[in-house]
């Protein structure tokens, strides 16, 4: 396959390959509209404080809480000054469990134990979401979820940890109040497991990490970089998966996300309420998910694996052909979304 030069628009449609993931994704930019055209006039979840049940949270009991205000919480009761707390999810999809039993059911099927821990990371401002937030702020919630990471990863049956927001009804945020979550699993899933193959296999073969040399590459042509700092770059991927997704990855290689350093924190929570702000004020703030890539928690070494997190903003509908197909379709290429988004307040 002949190599391009960077000039994207010259074919109406396109399919983008991503090297790591082994999907393709379309680009349609036939169907394509300018970038304000994608911002979001739908209605929100509307629920005032003193109804809502993350606000009231002084009956709750003691027993449950798993950290509060930054720290693990060893006290009789919720403090009144809280900023944060940790609480296990009171509809966990699963369940922590002594032992994990596999049942066959017939000569192709079988059950096993959702053995796993599902926790809700809660900050205190009913409105107060990433985007209006301090720095300081954010800094605290990504300490929650590098200290509950760090404790979880100890836990019987954990291989792997998701961490996720979601924000927004399109998004599947059933409380508007901000809050994130943790869940476990015992085993890592086939999608996340071809990506690591991915990766192992590029270093194998280039000695080098495939992610790191995508981000030299996105330094290189600098179209898709929504934002920089010392330590991260957001960009748009090459092949999005969807309209405006980023994503914010160190710059330097490092596979374990529970490692992350006190300076590193501050500067992720920078590029975090940097991005989302972009993102909130020039789509007319669209529900979205962000979630955590990072190595498993399965006991073996992954160091050609680079952690990363990645904001997908809910602005299309899913219909039969990407159903079908599991192939993506986004209406507006990378490099026009990543300069729409740079030129947009935080």
């Amino acid at each position: 396959m002949e190599e391009t030069n960077n000039n994207y628009c010259q074919f109406p449609s396109q399919f983008r390959y991503d090297p790591v993931s082994q999907d393709w994704v379309i680009v349609a930019v036939g169907r394509g509209k300018r970038p304000e055209a994608f911002k979001s006039n739908r209605a929100k979840i509307m629920v005032p404080p003193q109804n809502c049940v993350f606000c009231n949270q002084k009956n709750e009991d003691p027993r449950k809480l798993v950290m509060v205000s930054g720290k693990v919480f060893k006290g009789s009761g919720l403090p009144a000054d809280w900023t944060l707390i940790v609480i296990p999810n009171k509809f966990p999809a699963f369940c922590p469990a002594e032992k994990i039993e596999k049942v066959k059911i017939g000569k192709f099927y079988q059950i096993m134990t959702a053995a796993g821990f599902c926790e809700v990371v809660i900050t205190r401002g009913h409105d107060n979401h990433i985007f209006q937030m301090e720095t300081a702020q954010v800094k605290e919630l990504i300490d929650a979820y590098q200290i509950r990471y760090l404790a979880l990863k100890k836990e019987k049956f954990v291989k792997f940890i998701s961490i996720f927001h979601n924000y927004g009804p399109e998004a599947g945020a059933s409380q508007p109040h901000p809050h994130s979550q943790i869940i476990t699993s015992p085993f890592v899933d086939a999608d996340f497991n071809r990506s690591l193959t991915m990766a192992k296999r590029y270093k194998a073969k280039n000695g080098k990490c495939i992610y790191c040399e995508m981000n030299k590459l996105e330094k290189k042509e600098k179209s898709r970089i929504v934002f920089e700092n010392d330590h991260f770059l957001a960009v748009c991927p090459f092949a999005s998966k969807t309209a405006f997704e980023t994503i914010i990855s160190p710059k330097k290689h490092f596979s374990r996300f529970e490692e992350i350093s006190e300076e590193m924190k501050l500067s992720l929570a920078e590029a975090f309420r940097t991005v989302l702000g972009k993102i909130k004020n020039g789509l007319n703030d669209p529900s979205f998910n962000y979630y955590l890539h990072t190595s498993p928690s399965d006991g073996k070494l992954h160091p050609y694996y680079h952690w990363h997190w990645t904001i997908f903003p809910r602005i299309g509908i899913q219909a039969g052909f990407e159903i079908g197909t599991k192939m993506e379709i986004s209406t507006i290429e990378p490099e026009a979304a990543a300069d729409y988004l740079r030129n947009q307040n935080a």
